[in-house]
């Protein structure tokens, strides 16, 4: 399997294992960039600590406490903005193209799911 595309409400995630530069694609609900298969690493590997970092933060917040956390790799910045149950996602790829791009809240449980899905799908070195 070469190519992978999912998509839900307000968020899309593609991967083409034969591309020669941009591999993934990754967009919300009016905007897209395709990345490189660093790129979509890092954003996936950074999403992932960045969601178990707010899991970890709702028994240390009280209900009505938001927070912000921020990771970052040589190539892209990334944040997560709410509450440790409800939380945006913000990130800015730092190199090449620089661009910009957030999930609402109501997407990101999903969004997560889907990015590890694709990497446990390809068969191409995605999640090293």
């Amino acid at each position: 399997m070469d190519k992978i595309v999912k998509n839900g409400e307000g968020w899309r995630l593609g991967w083409d294992g034969t591309a020669l530069e941009f591999k993934a694609l990754v967009g919300g609900e009016n905007w897209a960039i395709e990345l490189t298969e660093a790129e979509f690493n890092d954003l996936r590997r950074l999403l992932q600590q960045l969601a178990a970092t707010m899991a970890q933060m709702s028994s240390e917040l009280m209900d009505e406490e938001r927070i912000t956390c921020e990771a970052e790799s040589d190539r892209l910045w990334i944040e997560a903005e709410g509450y440790p149950h409800a939380y945006r996602v913000h990130f800015i790829l730092n190199c090449g193209r620089r661009c910009e791009g957030e999930w609402p809240p109501a997407v990101v449980p999903e969004l997560v799911r889907a990015m590890e899905t694709i990497a446990e799908l390809g068969n191409w070195g995605i999640g090293s």
